[in-house]
């Protein structure tokens, strides 16, 4: 097998991604790197502490003091915010309704994107997230990109949020914010969403998890031969 083999998963919000992702980390025995929940945990410390997106000194600053660490237990991504576990907290309704903003600027996407690389460089791992294929690993091997139908994501967000206990938001609410995170993820200036030349389709519309990771191993298996 390929030295530090890095599967890259791009895609819209609420696809699947991290569950195919983290499936995927498990089978072939590799990492498992939630970029997205970065992004995340950087929006939930500029929401805590008041920070201007807009300030770029502000922003500036603000990343000097965010430290990002993860850990695994039983191939489910942890994160922690200075030493927080913020796991939870960053996917709540605040967090998604701001996190498409704080990704989009240029400082805080150079900012994560060297952090992601150093990760590939000693490590196999499987990175999921909206520019993996494209600006973080231009030269993976094995690129996915991820779709379905919006109402479907929107059902599988809702069904999420309601299991882990909010029951304040509403489907439609769900919908309008993947509408506007699709909107503000492939139309940003610094690194948008766009789909890798090179990329494989994934639609899962209509394919259960296992199906998906069946189609995803299939495609992995040759490049774990050479």
């Amino acid at each position: 097998m390929k030295k530090n083999l890095v599967i890259a998963i791009d895609g819209y919000s609420s696809c699947g991604k991290s569950t195919l992702a983290k499936a995927l980390a498990k089978k072939l025995g590799f990492i498992y790197v939630d970029s997205g929940a970065m992004y995340r945990a950087v929006t939930l410390y500029f929401l805590r502490n008041n920070i201007d997106v807009s300030d770029d000194s502000a922003v500036a600053d603000a990343l000097q003091h965010i430290e990002l660490n993860f850990h695994s237990r039983d191939y489910e991504s942890h994160i922690t915010l200075n030493g927080e576990e913020v796991s939870d907290e960053i996917r709540l309704m605040p967090v998604s309704q701001n996190v498409s903003e704080v990704s989009a600027h240029k400082i805080v996407r150079h900012e994560m994107v060297k952090q992601q690389q150093r990760m590939g460089k000693s490590k196999s791992i499987v990175m999921d997230g909206r520019d993996i294929g494209t600006t973080v690993f231009p030269n993976s091997p094995l690129k996915f990109f991820m779709t379905a139908d919006p109402k479907i994501r929107a059902e599988r967000r809702f069904k999420e949020l309601e299991s882990k206990g909010n029951n304040q938001t509403t489907l439609e609410e769900v919908f309008e914010n993947l509408a506007h995170r699709d909107y503000a993820d492939t139309t940003r200036k610094e690194s948008p969403l766009v789909r890798a030349d090179d990329a494989i389709i994934l639609d899962n519309t209509n394919l259960t998890q296992d199906e998906q990771l069946a189609f995803a191993i299939g495609r992995v298996e040759p490049l774990l031969d050479r």
